[in-house]
């Protein structure tokens, strides 16, 4: 368990990099922090602020707070939800999804080199335990 910690705390530290590059390649005024938020709209596609809070595990008030602070860089909008007239989704603007999608692009190519020699049925299985490890809550 101990190493398992440990390559998570690795991870996590190159996640924190990653993160701190794709916010300076989508706009160097963006907060890193804010970063993911404004990542997983540009994967998922349009979210209400509560989905965002629940998928970053954050409180809703951060997630207001850097909806408002990509917003006010045109990177996300708010729109009428159109299931529902009483709440709201958020979605990247034009531009900012236009910078996503050339970003996505440049990530695939390096995971795609990065990975080259790995097995293709390894990556299916890390992807598969990430996805159950992302399951887990320790708090």
């Amino acid at each position: 368990m101990a190493a398992l910690e440990a390559a998570i705390s690795d991870t996590w530290s190159w996640a924190r990099a990653t993160a701190k590059a794709g916010a300076q390649a989508l706009d160097p005024r963006l907060d890193t922090t804010a970063y993911p938020l404004v990542s997983m709209i540009g994967w998922r596609g349009d979210m209400r602020p509560s989905e965002l809070a629940a998928a970053l595990h954050l409180d809703r008030s951060t997630v207001s707070r850097q909806i408002d602070s990509a917003a006010r860089l045109g990177l996300l909008e708010r729109v009428p939800d159109p299931d529902d007239a009483r709440a709201v989704t958020v979605r990247l603007t034009e531009p900012a999804r236009e910078r996503m999608e050339a970003l996505k692009a440049v990530r695939m190519e390096r995971w795609r080199t990065a990975l080259d020699e790995w097995e293709p049925g390894d990556i299916t299985e890390l992807t598969r335990l990430l996805g159950l490890l992302g399951q887990v809550r320790l708090t």
